[in-house]
């Protein structure tokens, strides 16, 4: 059983998620995917999430937000690694409040918990990337204490690159 951690707000506490939230944490990612305008993006599925998250090699881990009982959002995160820092860092990938929950402080809470856990585990960096028109999202990271990393361009390679990749290789 998953022990509850309590927060600042009475009415907020987080989880890390387990198995059985596997469904949920689905559908709190096609939320964030409907407000970012990138459902035609999602291919993650129940199976996909269950072997990433909870299989054999588990690649990252979720937190799961209540609000009085109601599942109000998650973070999902990975471990990165610096090589000028000599650490190992957090990577937020999804941070997602549902809509109606917003302004509440449960974001927030999820980001100071993410501060402490790097702490705790001995993490030079927190980094994310943020969609250039969220500008409500952009100013909530700033009035936290985010700096823009103006200066770099996230680069991808998808699944069809990464076969050419390899081929590249052989």
């Amino acid at each position: 059983m998953n022990s509850l951690i309590k927060t600042k707000n009475p009415d907020v506490t987080f989880r890390f998620a387990e198995k059985k939230d596997v469904p949920l944490i689905l559908n709190l990612i096609t939320g964030l995917a409907e407000y970012e305008k990138l459902s035609h993006e999602i291919v993650a599925t129940e199976e996909l999430l269950l072997e990433t998250l909870f299989g054999e090699r588990t690649v990252a881990e979720v937190i799961i937000a209540d609000y009085k009982n109601e599942a109000a959002g998650f973070a999902l995160f990975f471990h990165n690694f610096s090589t000028f820092v000599g650490k190992p860092g957090i990577y937020l990938e999804d941070l997602f409040i549902k809509p109606h929950l917003r302004g509440i402080g449960i974001g927030k809470l999820l980001l100071t918990f993410l501060g402490k856990l790097a702490l705790e585990r001995n993490c030079g960096r927190i980094e994310w990337s943020v969609l250039d028109w969220n500008e409500p999202a952009i100013q909530f990271y700033k009035n936290l204490g985010a700096k823009p990393m103006d200066e770099w361009t996230v680069f991808r390679v998808s699944a069809e690159e990464i076969k050419n990749l390899a081929d590249l290789f052989d």
